[in-house]
């Protein structure tokens, strides 16, 4: 469900002539037994209001004085959301004929033609109010309160995201909280204005044109409007054409599968950085510790303190923290998948009652959900959307997960044979006109599978920021056997296993030059950095060391050697001879 609360204007939008009408209030219960919150957001002071309201506990909360005043039905609590004006600004108000004049617990308000008079006075006192006008009503608050920001301040409260809401309104004052929400619209009696910038304008006036957005809501989660929110769309990059490629934030899985040194890391985490711009919330499933240092997100768990889900499901169930990393180093490598097993569904469930994470993303998904992969009974495949898997297998995942891909980003070389791997696994036809592609350094071939268009060679838009790549884990850390490099030599004699950057560098001053430059003629050492420690520039440096013509066995030695320094912090005690 991608709509999770309705939020709705009070006067001319729920409610004619101050009344909202029996099949109106009918269509609301509804809308909160299909497990829905209704937030209703208004320019009239609390009092008054609640006189006209025959169910105030139908709002799950009701944010009153266009903003100001938050107010819990269920408790009957109210909680001021800004500082009233001073007395004395009422009192010169009335000193200079304006009437009548209605003050709330923050608001202040009148009707036109008094505005010219409030300005002036606001002058005069040299007070920081905004004057805000609602179809002849003249309301004065403190500077940067309006709908929008009560409206925040209610969803806070029900720990809930705007990109969840849809909002309903018809006048001037509901510019500011509409654009706030995932998805707006307008009565068919709104002010021409409304109705312009509006996703959706009902065919009814007021209530009954709310009614109608509640059926649609109720039927299909307004999956109809989905073409008019292109302007949610997350930036991928661009085409040859120089055209903008963007992704849909709601409801696609994708797939990021290609050879090492092809840029997973890059592209990954400029979408994610664009997510986090626009409140996107995820959370990164890192089995390896791989996006640590992250500055995006806040981070679960390290090689000595393993997560739980429990604090997972905590700090996500917060929509205002920060997106969130969940580094498995601390958990046995044979737990990762069961740990995994056991987070999913209750991401599932947050999802359920938040809609939130909006986006998970799993990184080694082919360790996590392998193609043998026997998911708990409350993971299903196919229910499981928003998802971001990374891999550089991708045959090697579970084919339930593969079937439910909606975009496939190949990555590196020969990136039509990582797709045209990809149908062989999923038993699906290849996209027609699918070409051999050298991609160059920042592109990804993107194949959109439920569009006829061939894949596209795209340009990715990279991250604003880099990740650092000073790592503890790499440069001292064990990264286990299967991500550790082995110095064998040209006839497999030697079984030299070097766990992190320390020990390579240790086993690379004392092994034989025929050993040495068997390895790096073969590309061993750039491929084990692109892979193993998944730093790309350091894999490339290396390439360019292999490639130089006349180095002697000594002299690459040092060049791979002040590589590894210029990027990676190393303990002083390191041993630098053999």
């Amino acid at each position: 469900m991608r709509y999770h609360v309705l939020a709705a204007d009070y006067d001319g939008t729920l409610a004619t002539d101050g009344r909202i009408d029996p099949p109106t209030l009918d269509a609301l219960r509804r809308l909160k037994e299909s497990g829905r919150k209704l937030i209703m957001v208004t320019g009239r002071e609390l009092d008054e209001l609640l006189e006209l309201v025959p169910d105030p506990a139908l709002f799950d909360r009701i944010v009153a004085e266009n903003g100001a005043l938050l107010y819990r039905p269920d408790v009957k609590e109210e909680e001021k959301l800004a500082e009233a004006a001073p007395t004395e600004f009422v009192e010169r108000l009335k000193a200079r004929g304006v009437g009548p004049i209605s003050v709330g617990r923050v608001i202040v308000a009148t009707w036109e033609p008094h505005e010219t008079v409030v300005f002036d006075v606001v002058r005069e006192m040299g007070l920081e109010l905004q004057v805000i006008f609602n179809k002849g009503a003249v309301m004065v608050l403190p500077s940067g309160v309006n709908k929008a920001t009560g409206l925040e301040a209610a969803l806070r409260d029900l720990r809930l995201s705007a990109h969840n809401v849809v909002a309903v309104g018809d006048a001037e004052n509901d510019h500011a909280f509409l654009a706030s929400c995932e998805c707006a619209v307008a009565v068919s009696n709104a002010l021409d204005t409304v109705k312009e910038r509006a996703d959706w304008t009902t065919p009814a006036d007021h209530g009954p044109g709310v009614t109608q957005l509640i059926q649609q809501l109720l039927d299909d989660d307004l999956v109809g409007l989905q073409p008019k929110l292109s302007r949610h769309e997350i930036l991928l990059g661009e085409d040859d054409e120089g055209r903008e490629v963007r992704i849909n934030p709601y409801g696609l899985n994708v797939l990021v599968a290609g050879t090492s040194g092809g840029g997973k890391s890059t592209l990954t985490t400029g979408l994610l950085e664009r997510l986090s711009e626009a409140r996107y919330q995820f959370v990164i499933v890192d089995p390896e510790g791989d996006y640590d240092e992250l500055e995006l997100t806040m981070k679960l768990g390290d090689p000595h303190n393993p997560p739980t889900v429990e604090e997972v499901e905590e700090l996500l169930s917060r929509p205002e923290m920060p997106d969130a990393s969940v580094n498995m180093l601390g958990i046995d490598l044979k737990d990762r998948p069961g740990f995994s097993d056991q987070l999913l569904p209750r991401l599932q469930d947050l999802r359920a009652h938040t809609g939130r994470p909006h986006w998970i993303v799993v990184d080694e998904v082919h360790h996590l959900m392998p193609a043998a992969w026997q998911p708990a009974p409350l993971v299903i495949p196919k229910e499981l959307r928003g998802m971001l898997y990374i891999t550089v297998h991708p045959d090697s995942i579970a084919p339930a997960l593969l079937e439910a891909v909606d975009v496939l980003l190949a990555i590196g070389e020969h990136p039509e044979k990582t797709i045209r791997l990809f149908c062989e696994t999923v038993g699906v036809s290849e996209p027609p006109g699918l070409e051999a592609v050298k991609l160059e350094r920042g592109e990804t071939l993107a194949w959109f599978r439920n569009d006829d268009r061939p894949p596209l060679r795209v340009k990715t838009t990279p991250p604003k920021v880099q990740r650092r790549r000073h790592s503890r884990k790499y440069a001292e850390g064990n990264l286990g056997p299967d991500r550790s490099f082995y110095f064998k030599g040209p006839e497999d004699k030697l079984n030299l296993r070097a766990q992190n950057l320390v020990a390579f560098l240790q086993l690379a001053e004392g092994v034989d030059d025929a050993t040495w430059e068997h390895h790096l003629q073969q590309g061993d050492y750039a491929r084990w950095f692109h892979e193993g420690i998944k730093d790309d520039d350091l894999g490339e440096a290396a390439e360019r060391i292999a490639a130089t013509a006349g180095l002697s066995a000594q002299e690459s030695r040092e060049q791979i050697k002040q590589a590894i320094e210029e990027r990676y912090t190393l303990p002083a005690e390191r041993v630098t001879s053999a």
